[in-house]
């Protein structure tokens, strides 16, 4: 027996341990800050920064958030009321002046507006939206820190004043709450926020260069009446930058949710721990989140430019009982803090002019406009913010040089002599004869290893979807685990299967040449997306094409290596039939081989014939895996058993030349790259989207999304994967049997994640009959309603409802919102001067009506069929809001800021009219205008007011919170019908 051949060893080596721990190591190297950064949000510092308190702001989040204060509360005028006296508070503890001119500074001048003055009549803008108008009545608080580079005139106190400088910076947050949640992120954090920037720009040392706006708005919740309210102050006249603060979930980190431009989004670079992508931008952009922020308003119908920052997760304590101090934190608090102090000052500080342009309106300062962005933070730590532009031109520059370099190296290797690929033999030199290379081995493969563990994952999003959709709302991260490791483990198992069958040392430049094409493809397609729509997301598409050009040109350039094909055919120059086999079968080698750790097969003695020897063996006995393995040609030229030392296992015996270090670089060049861009996007998306089910958000997209998050994060792999060893994949296999289980049968809420179901009381104060309802998910919405005592041995009905599931309403406890008053009185409202015209259809119809509800400053009119035109006596209009819709107005919602107020309101309508849409097809008989008239409360501070609410909150499940499903809590209806 002649003796084993073992390669010297190499921990850089492309065999099966090298490469297992190097890629494992290397993806846990970035899963796991990227995960860490996630999910810890940074500590304030021991000791309070300059011109901050913490301790402070903590403690106004706590007296802010001791209870439910909608606008439609009593506690909301606390709240207001208590911000006033905390502001000249703030401002009375101001240092001297003679404190700021030794710091060279003077002290700002500070004004308080206190605007219980403006209102404003608009119409919806949006097409969901568009049938609904609104007047509504301020009550929002400003103050105006002014620069010293402002005027020092008081140009808002004049009838027509306005600013005449460069103008300033608004800093918003809205101090109102839904009736279910006591508002701690949404808004309470950008509240106490906003406090803490009037104190940190009246320190000394901070007087700020521009001017500074901060707003505190009432009415954020219902249609962002707030922030439209606020662009009838003269105040609103002089920013032209803006940072709104929000919360769409209830802690976590404050993410950059969206920005209008390049030029306004560096100053967010300043934040010591920025926090958020462009793809959150393009989400809102394109429609996928069709939740809306006061940044609209500001950017879309005020023409400013700004930022718009917010919480984000957990979604299942959002507007619910458990958005309060104690489910949020003081790091939450103090990272929404840090990143508002770093981009406001760098705002108020700008000198550069970037901002300045052609007006929008004569109604402020000139604002401009910016390039479109690109940005993204690298583990929370760093923010990378370009143009657009720049993304699209380097990304069409890498799509024509990318495929050239790769052309060029083809054709060099072939001058060369040294082009293996795509070559099936090679000629011998001044001989007729051929040796095989077996160059095109291989080339096939990446389809199924990257269509199968796709199609798999996919199939189980459906799968998921079809058996249990929601169970990603409490445990996203074991759908990931099953999505993660089947794709791995069948990555794997494929490769495996190839390289048994047909061993290839060109596995890793033909996949790295697949990824290279679907990467040029999907970039393609981003760049398109980036010049006709103006979507940045795409630039991880760049990234990840970058890092899979340059590994696969490494690949090309690693068969410069290799000896010439001519040179190496001389050298195994056939002389008998046997030794020009080497492309056959292995009909003679035993199936028992014997292998050492880097592969190489042991020498085997040959058995001696027997009566039960192959006819075709030549004294060997055959297998199965002898017909269906095909060798390659690592064996010695002399005996035709043993293996070069440099050849892994059954590969081609010309690849003992290619370098053993380069797939490492190649692996480093992809991989990270990979993890750092497609990573934070995946958790991003992850923690936005997987508790958006309860809203009637999509549970496929979710899944599907993971699915195809998976493949990118995964695909990196494929070139280095069939030289993993067995373990790790034995052990995902596993993790991937568990968790499929565990998806398809465990329950999907719990009390940490629980389920949001959406309340409303619903009461006929014509008749009397009230009705509770609970909307959601069925079954559930259903098994928790059939739990409360008032709907036992009720008959409980459930119909689908448009938006929020299925609504499932019984005979609710009768509410006590007006105390010591028969339910008839509970609303008044009359209808006077209908028209008397009536031999004229085309004539619209007019009335007015008058109504006031009880202990509420909240009502509203809803028509069965659209109103042509509706005014508000009294109210304001303005151009940039537009106050009728092309089809008229179904809803007409009236808010005042003094309690039991009367409205008068008339309206026009055309009889004998079929609505154009089929949302509002209703025709008129005799000219009727028929609806009703609503008003609503949401005050559910004192237990007892609403005894319904009270016992969904005691009884319903554990696993359940309780919301808001309307504006009210309670809607008490009359109805009416108008006839000429």
């Amino acid at each position: 027996m002649a003796p084993l051949r073992l390669s010297r060893a190499n921990p850089l080596a492309f065999t099966r341990w090298p490469v297992t721990l190097i890629t494992i190591l290397v993806y846990f190297a970035f899963v796991i800050p990227l995960l860490i950064v996630h999910h810890v949000v940074p500590s304030p510092p021991n000791s309070n920064p300059k011109g901050l308190d913490i301790p402070q702001a903590w403690a106004d989040l706590q007296v802010l958030t001791d209870g439910y204060h909608p606008y439609n509360s009593r506690r909301n005028d606390e709240v207001h009321a208590w911000l006033l006296r905390r502001i000249h508070e703030i401002l009375d503890a101001a240092p001297s002046p003679d404190e700021y001119r030794s710091v060279d500074e003077e002290k700002p001048e500070v004004f308080v507006f206190d605007d219980t003055r403006s209102n404003l009549t608009f119409v919806g803008n949006s097409l969901s939206s568009a049938n609904t108008a609104v007047y509504f009545e301020g009550t929002n608080i400003l103050v105006y820190v002014r620069g010293w580079e402002d005027d020092e005139e008081r140009w808002w106190e004049e009838p027509n004043g306005a600013p005449t400088g460069k103008g300033g910076v608004l800093v918003n947050a809205h101090y109102d709450s839904v009736s279910t949640g006591y508002g701690a992120t949404d808004d309470g954090v950008g509240v106490v926020t906003c406090l803490q920037l009037i104190k940190y720009f009246i320190t000394p040392g901070h007087a700020p260069r521009k001017g500074l706006v901060v707003l505190f708005n009432n009415g954020e919740e219902d249609y962002l009446n707030g922030a439209r309210v606020y662009g009838q102050h003269p105040i609103a006249k002089f920013p032209h930058t803006f940072v709104n603060l929000e919360g769409a979930g209830a802690g976590g980190r404050a993410i950059l949710f969206r920005s209008s431009d390049t030029e306004v989004t560096r100053p967010y670079m300043r934040s010591k721990y920025p926090f958020g992508s462009v793809l959150a931008a393009d989400g809102f952009a394109t429609g996928l989140i069709t939740s809306q922020t006061d940044y609209v308003v500001f950017e879309g119908d005020l023409g400013l430019r700004g930022l718009d920052v917010a919480f984000m997760e957990p979604r299942a304590r959002y507007h619910t009982d458990q958005d309060d101090s104690r489910h949020t934190s003081k790091n939450s608090l103090w990272h929404m803090l840090s990143a508002a102090v770093a981009t406001t000052e760098g705002l108020v500080s700008d000198s550069s002019n970037q901002f300045d342009g052609a007006p929008k309106d004569d109604a402020k300062v000139a604002s401009g406009s910016g390039s479109r962005a690109v940005w993204f933070d690298l583990f929370g730590t760093t923010f990378v913010v370009f143009q657009l532009h720049t993304l699209f031109a380097l990304s069409v520059t890498l799509l024509v040089v990318a495929p050239l370099t790769l052309l060029g190296t083809s054709i060099a290797l072939t001058r060369a002599d040294k082009m293996y690929l795509f070559r099936t033999s090679a000629k011998v030199e001044d001989s007729l004869e051929t040796v095989p290379l077996q160059g095109l081995r291989g080339f096939f493969r990446f389809p199924f290893l990257f269509a199968i563990p796709t199609a798999v994952t996919v199939g189980l999003a459906y799968l998921v979807t079809k058996v249990n959709p929601l169970i990603i709302h409490s445990s996203e991260y074991a759908v990931w685990s099953m999505m993660l490791s089947a794709w791995a483990f069948l990555a794997w198992f494929v490769s495996r299967v190839a390289d048994f069958a047909r061993p290839s040392a060109l596995h890793r430049v033909y996949t790295l040449t697949w990824m290279f094409v679907l990467a040029w493809v999907l970039l393609v397609i981003s760049t398109v997306y980036e010049n006709k729509w103006g979507i940045a997301g795409g630039y991880s598409v760049f990234f990840f094409f970058s890092g899979t050009f340059v590994a696969t040109w490494i690949s090309y350039l690693e068969l410069f290596a290799l000896p010439r094909k001519s040179e190496y055919a001389s050298q195994f120059r056939p002389t008998s039939r046997r030794a020009s086999s080497y492309g056959g079968s292995r009909l003679g080698t035993a199936s028992g081989e014997e292998h050492d750790e880097e592969g190489h097969d042991a020498e085997e003695e040959e058995e001696e014939p027997t009566e039960s020897t192959s006819l075709l063996g030549g004294g060997q006995r055959t297998t199965f895996a002898n017909y269906v393995r095909v060798s390659g040609d690592n064996r010695d030229s002399d005996t035709d058993e043993h293996y070069h030392p440099d050849v892994y296992r059954h590969e081609q015996r010309w690849s003992a030349s290619l370098p053993k270090w380069t797939w490492t670089l190649q692996f480093l060049l992809i991989a990270p790259l990979v993890l750092i861009m497609v990573g934070p996007l995946a958790l991003l998306l992850t923690s936005a989207l997987h508790q958006t089910g309860q809203d009637g958000g999509s549970s496929l997209f979710i899944y599907i999304a993971i699915a195809a998050l998976t493949t990118l994060l995964l695909t990196p792999l494929l070139p280095f994967v069939h030289r993993q060893t067995s373990h790790i994949h034995v052990f995902l296999l596993l993790i991937f049997v568990g968790t499929l289980i565990y998806n398809l049968v465990a329950f999907p809420f719990s009390q940490t994640h629980r389920l949001k179901l959406f309340f409303l009381q619903e009461i006929n104060l014509d008749t009397g009959v009230t009705t509770a309802s609970l909307s959601g998910v069925q079954p559930y919405v259903h098994d928790a309603a059939s739990t409360l005592p008032s709907a036992f041995n009720q008959n409980i009905s459930c119909v689908e409802h448009t938006t929020r599931g299925t609504k499932c309403s019984w005979p609710g406890l009768a509410p006590r919102v007006v105390p010591d008053t028969p339910i008839s009185d509970w609303l008044n409202f009359t209808i006077s001067n209908p028209s008397s015209t009536a031999d004229d259809t085309e004539k619209p119809n007019h009335a007015r009506i008058t109504l006031s509800g009880r202990n509420t400053r909240a009502c509203k009119i809803v028509f069965d069929s659209p109103v042509s035109t509706f005014s508000v006596l009294g109210s304001a209009t303005d151009p940039r809001f537009p106050t009728s819709s092309p089809h008229g107005s179904k809803e007409i919602r009236l808010w005042s800021r003094d309690w039991e107020n009367e409205w008068v309101v008339d309206v026009s309508w055309t009889g004998n009219t079929t609505s154009s849409t089929s949302s509002t097809s209703v025709i008129t008989d005799d000219d009727a205008l028929t609806g009703r008239v609503i008003c609503i409360w949401s005050d559910a501070n004192t237990a007892g007011l609403i005894p319904a609410l009270d016992e969904v909150k005691q009884y319903a499940p554990a696993w359940v919170a309780v919301t808001k499903a309307a504006d009210g809590l309670v809607e008490g209806s009359k109805g009416f019908s108008i006839k000429h």
